[in-house]
Formats: C-alpha cells, structure tokens, sequence
C-alpha cells in the first residue's frame, strides 16, 4: 500500500496483515510507517472504530481460527506454536479467555465456541452532526495541578476522577485558577500516558489543573506535565454532561480523523470547561488533540 492512503485503508490494510500473519509477531509500527503514517496513531484509530485494542482483535481472531485445529486430532501444542504461543499453558489461557471453555472441552464435545469475524472498515458519511473544530499552534507549555493515577472509563462519569476531585480542598481550585496564565484557560481535566490501545481499564494519569507558560515558575508541591510545541485540535462539544464530551471525543475517530488530512500525535488530551450548569448536568466543554499532519 502507497503512503498517503486514508485512515480507513490503513486499517483495512491492517486487518489484511494480521489475517496473512496469525501466528506471529506483528510489526504494527513498521506497517503503519510504511502507509505514511504511525503506530500510535493506527492503534488508538482501530481502538476507537472497532471497540476493542487491536491485541485483543488479534487475540480473538488467532483463537477463531485455532478452534478448527482443535476440533481435529492434531496434538495440542504443534497447534499452539503454530499460532504463536510457546506451550499448551498459555494457549490454553488464551484459548480459554476468547471461548469461555478450556480447549480439552472444545475437542472432546466439539463447543461451545465464540467466533470473532474479520473486520472490515468503513467509512459513512452521514453528515447529520456539524462538528465545532479549530486548529490552534501552540508554543511549548506545562500543565501544573493536582495529579493521580485512574483507570479509563469510556462511558459515563470516572468515579475514581470525582473522587480525586472532591478531595481537593475548595481553596485548592481558586489558587489553581489564580496560577494559570495560558490556554487552554480555565481549569482543565488532563489525561497522559494513555495507553495507545485505549484498553478499558488501562491506567492513566489524571491531572487537575491549569495551563501556564513554560517559563513561569511552579509551586513545587504542584504536579507537571510538560507540552511540546505543536498542532492541536480543539473540538467544542455542548450538552448533557459527559455524554455530550464522550459523543464527541468518538466522533473525532469515526468522522473527523478519516475525513482529514491529520493524525494523532503522542501527548496529553486535554478538557476545558468553558460553562456548566450548576449541578454539572450539562456543559459547555473543549477537547484539545495533539495532532499533526498525515
């Protein structure tokens, strides 16, 4: 495949490859660079558009197509090294994860088995959801404020976030505001070192706090994340509160990335509460995205 290729025949192309490939290695960086693109930016696209990380996709597929050998009567770990696994253990582990059923119960009743078909991507265009998008350039600048270790929730309220943030003490968030000097302004809601796949339960880290310049002096009982200079989506979302976030923060895989000649860089997400309502029910949100060009 030709580099410049769009984000969908990327990862059709991908699928190919781990079908071509089921018992070995896959080299995910090497095949995205070689579509002109990276494997940062192909795994959190194929995280996002399939519902599940792409290790888990080739897990599932190896054990689909694995259940057919098992079946027969060749032996168990000639079937385990084709399919990339050292020993019948951890074939059997993997085996066990996708199907619910140990393989010795596979072969001897023939199921029950859990079979996940080839993917196949596609693009539809529907155009019914106008998305608020700008593109800003940004000076390299630190985000400061209160950080911790949470587990990702795709849908609805994090508990483990709210419970961070109802620690805070309520002077905390006035001298958080008073520090920051840069945007996005405002207090922020800030995840790093999100795991690639977007795994559901992965760790990431969750800062509360602001945006300043990176030469303005930091408290040093304050955590930091330092930003590199560069490109940034900035995606407005409104309504009810996160739903409305999360709708849009799904969008930008299904719609705005394939239709655009952008991708995602590594670095921090970043939300900035522009308005709510009282209770939090609804909210005028900003999603920042480093990005670069495709």
């Amino acid at each position: 495949m030709s580099k410049g290729a769009t984000v969908i025949e990327i990862l059709n192309h991908l699928v190919d490859e781990i079908e071509s490939h089921l018992g070995d290695d896959l080299d995910i960086d090497g095949i995205a660079s070689a579509t002109g693109t990276t494997g940062y930016h192909v795994r959190r696209m194929f995280s996002s558009l399939a519902g599940m990380p792409v290790s888990e996709y080739i897990r599932r597929r190896r054990m689909t197509v694995a259940a057919a050998d098992v079946v027969g009567d060749e032996d168990l770990l000639s079937i385990a090294v084709r399919y990339g696994y050292g020993s019948t253990e951890a074939f059997g582990r993997a085996f066990r994860a996708v199907h619910g059923v140990a393989h010795g119960v596979v072969r001897r009743d023939g199921g029950p088995l859990r079979s996940q078909p080839q993917l196949r991507f596609r693009l539809t265009v529907e155009g019914s959801t106008p998305m608020d998008v700008r593109i800003v350039e940004r000076d390299a600048f630190r985000l400061i404020g209160h950080a911790t270790r949470v587990p990702l929730i795709h849908s609805g309220a994090n508990p483990h976030i709210q419970a961070h943030i109802a620690s805070l003490p309520v002077e905390a968030h006035a001298r958080l505001k008073s520090l920051g000097d840069a945007e996005p302004s405002g207090i922020l809601q800030v995840s790093a070192d999100v795991d690639p796949d977007s795994t559901e339960g992965s760790e990431l880290t969750y800062l509360h706090g602001v945006a300043v310049s990176a030469t303005t002096s930091v408290p040093a009982d304050l955590d930091t994340i330092d930003v590199d200079g560069g490109v940034w989506a900035v995606f407005r979302a409104a309504g009810a509160y996160p739903a409305a976030l999360q709708d849009t923060w799904a969008a930008t895989a299904t719609e705005w990335f394939p239709s655009h000649p952008w991708r995602l860089r590594p670095g921090p997400s970043v939300v900035a509460v522009l308005d709510r309502a009282g209770d939090f029910s609804t909210a005028t949100t900003e999603l920042w995205l480093p990005i670069e060009r495709s």
